[in-house]
């Protein structure tokens, strides 16, 4: 039942320490303010990390060569290591149980692309059919390349959206069109896009093949790419990748003599070991941010308990009076409670909403590298400030326990 009474008693008290009230509620509502925005933006730094690791397959592994930096089996260091047709034919049978894509991928340097007069500053790469997987790449039109493309040494390649949009924008459709490069004609059979964004789609793709033949590329190739099969959850895909690099590591050192313990050799990137570091990372950010937001709530909480003190002492010759009436125990720490919860209530909530609504209207439009769209659970949100409240109970419990207790003598002296 709405007690009208007891409510304008409590207003009643915030306006006779409107000053304190204030600064106490601003405490409070600044403790949620704080929490809420700390915690979307762990959210929004977690949102980041994971869009970058979404620009390739989750469980994709690269190898490129390096340099040799130690002397091993008689082999001088200082040599560059150079992959071969060989290396990626073996590894692919070694470790077919664990591969679900692979494709070798050269890099045709110094080509000059040309579209009609049109010169072009685009890369041409030579992959395999299976890259278009490893790559997290979709086709907007035509097909990427297959394994005819590839067993036929076809002079077909493979446009990106991008490239479409700059080159092909006065015609409808790039499919059937020819490229030239460096003098070799290429038939336009697919337009691809990529999850990454523009950033990669910069690349023009051939056949593994046809890139060795046509361009000298012999039987080399510049680097290894393969994704691994899904993992049933998040750590054992870690540990099935780093097994997979330790084993593909291994195999090119021996076919290449090389010393175990030379890092600079081969070169293997595992996202998934690198996904890992970084939400571990995360946690720990998330456990700081946790703990600066609690520490100004529990900041907020003892000054709601100090003033309620103080309304106690300013209110003492009120209280025994009531107390001389007949008021019981509970009804005085009722009137102490209604007050504590009264503030904490109100300057939870004024926190909430208004770190909501900045969130809401901020966070979509923030473009920082690793930042991306920061929010909140609003029942995790909402829960915190449920906590708040009943903390504030608590700590207005105290003083008014100490109210109750107050002999009704003592009280009616006091000045």
């Amino acid at each position: 039942m709405f007690d009208l009474e007891r409510w304008q008693e409590i207003f009643d008290t915030i306006r006779k320490n409107k000053l304190r009230t204030f600064l106490t509620g601003l405490s409070v509502a600044s403790g949620i303010f704080i929490l809420v925005i700390l915690l979307g933006f762990g959210q929004g730094m977690q949102n980041g990390i994971a869009k970058e690791f979404e620009q390739d397959a989750a469980t994709s592994v690269w190898v490129w060569p390096g340099v040799t930096t130690k002397e091993y089996k008689g082999m001088n260091p200082g040599r560059r290591i150079q992959l071969r047709n060989e290396n990626y034919d073996f590894a692919a049978v070694l470790l077919a149980d664990k591969i679900e894509h692979k494709s070798p991928r050269l890099f045709v340097r110094n080509s000059f692309v040309n579209y009609g007069k049109e010169s072009l500053a685009y890369n041409v790469q030579g992959v395999s059919a299976q890259f278009q997987f490893i790559e997290n790449e979709f086709m907007s039109q035509g097909r990427f390349l297959n394994q005819q493309d590839v067993d036929l040494k076809s002079k077909v390649a493979i446009i990106s959206n991008k490239i479409k949009r700059e080159v092909f924008k006065d015609i409808e459709s790039p499919i059937g069109e020819i490229l030239d490069v460096s003098g070799i004609s290429f038939k336009i059979v697919g337009v691809y896009g990529d999850i990454g964004g523009e950033r990669e789609e910069d690349r023009i793709y051939i056949p593994i093949s046809t890139a060795q033949q046509v361009f000298n590329g012999a039987d080399y190739i510049n680097n290894l790419a393969y994704t691994l099969p899904p993992a049933k959850d998040f750590e054992t895909a870690v540990v099935q990748s780093i097994q997979f690099k330790n084993a593909i590591k291994s195999y090119l050192q021996q076919a290449h003599t090389v010393a175990p313990d030379d890092t600079s050799a081969i070169q293997v990137y595992n996202p998934m070991e690198e996904a890992k570091r970084f939400y571990s990372l995360m946690g720990g950010i998330k456990f700081f941010f946790w703990f600066v937001g609690v520490c100004t709530i529990i900041a907020g909480i003892v000054g709601v308990s100090n003033i309620m003190l103080i309304v106690v002492k300013e209110r003492t010759r009120e209280i025994g009076i009531r107390k001389a009436l007949g008021a019981k125990p509970w009804s005085i720490v009722g009137m102490i409670l209604h007050e504590a919860i009264f503030i904490t209530a109100i300057a939870g909530f004024s926190g909430l909403i208004l770190s909501m609504g900045l969130l809401e209207l901020v966070g979509p439009h923030i473009e920082v590298d690793y930042i991306l769209n920061p929010s909140v659970d609003f029942n995790v949100a909402l829960t915190t400030v449920i906590v708040l409240v009943v903390a504030g109970a608590i700590a207005g419990f105290f003083p008014a326990w100490r109210a109750a207790r107050i002999h009704v003598i003592e009280a009616l002296r006091d000045e």
